[in-house]
């Protein structure tokens, strides 16, 4: 609003000192009387930019697509015309016959006055208006570009831990040790790892997803864990059903576990402590911090990819509070977006 306020006075008192130049040969008016008509053209060049933006977005690339390129064109410019001339009559004519009745207005002043006005609203609609809509445009498809990269990426990520050599392996050998052991906890234990997959592939290309789907996937994926880990893993839940149609970018809290993973040793008498809750309308994970005694290579590539998929799709920010005793990382749960 600042910036039509700004644009629009500016414009004014250029056209004002043009026409006064074009009839008079001199950028001075005289009389501050004189200045009453540049009151009037900023009173009609206001409410004319103002209008400019819904025109715009009415006419966009995602709107009308039903009439050729060339009507919806001439639609456009035959709607600018229209509303520049009845803005011409209610914010500059009329106001003009009662501030100046004196001034002597000739047809041709007239038609000259209304075809100036036209040309205005047309240069001002396509030079600038047109122009931050195209450019809006173009960021809007950058910025879905980069999220759908980042959820390929966080993806690609996630099948990659999955089928990581050492994951396998270790899966395999529980799986091994369970069928001789306990015959249905393997076929439980198969049946995760097999959920887990699903889960991934089910989230496609999305850039969101519900909690409910999300923690579908996280469940699996702890139940694997806890499989493998026993006594020397924990992990608590407490998320309220109200929640499960909030969104979070997929696999989102499941990198986030596999973080936990990586850094921290555990054992049955020292065992490592994940917990999975909502407070504040965030989504909180939580570890007690065992650093492993071997150095742990990290590039915290998967926190900032997180990161960098919430920037693409909300100003809120993920929290990431590390503590000597605890890790914790918050998420905010997103809204659907309206239809």
């Amino acid at each position: 609003m600042t910036r039509k306020i700004a644009l629009a006075a500016l414009a004014a008192v250029v056209v004002f000192h043009v026409i006064v130049f074009i009839e008079f040969g001199t950028l001075w008016v005289g009389a501050l009387a004189g200045y009453q008509e540049l009151l009037l053209v900023f009173a009609f060049l206001l409410p004319t930019f103002l209008v400019h933006a819904p025109l715009a977005r009415l006419f966009g690339a995602d709107r009308l697509t039903r009439p050729p390129a060339t009507v919806k064109a001439l639609l456009e410019g035959l709607c600018v015309v229209l509303v520049s001339l009845v803005f011409w009559v209610v914010f500059f004519s009329l106001p003009q016959h009662y501030l100046v009745p004196t001034a002597e207005i000739t047809p041709k002043a007239l038609r000259l006055s209304l075809a100036v006005s036209a040309v205005l609203s047309l240069f001002f609609y396509y030079f600038v208006e047109r122009e931050h809509s195209r450019q809006h445009l173009q960021q809007e498809v950058v910025r879905v570009a980069e999220l759908q990269k980042e959820t390929f990426q966080a993806q690609l990520e996630a099948l990659k831990n999955q089928v990581d050599p050492h994951f396998l392996f270790n899966s395999l050998n529980v799986l091994g040790s369970l069928i001789h052991l306990d015959p249905d906890r393997a076929v439980q234990f198969l049946s995760q790892l097999a959920e887990v997959y699903r889960a991934l592939l089910d989230t496609g290309a999305q850039p969101l997803v519900p909690l409910r789907s999300e923690m579908a996937l996280v469940r699996a994926y702890a139940s694997l864990l806890e499989t493998r880990f026993g006594e020397a893993l924990r992990v608590e839940w407490d998320i309220a059903p109200a929640w499960e149609q909030a969104l979070v970018p997929p696999t989102a809290v499941q990198m986030l576990l596999e973080n936990a993973i990586k850094h921290n040793g555990s054992t049955p008498r020292k065992p490592l402590h994940i917990k999975v809750s909502i407070a504040d309308g965030m989504l909180v994970v939580a570890n007690n911090r065992q650093p492993r005694t071997g150095a742990v290579a990290s590039t915290h590539t998967g926190l900032r990819n997180i990161q960098r998929r919430y920037h693409h799709l909300t100003d809120r920010l993920v929290e990431i509070v590390p503590t000597p005793e605890v890790f914790v990382v918050r998420l905010p749960l997103l809204t659907a977006p309206a239809a």
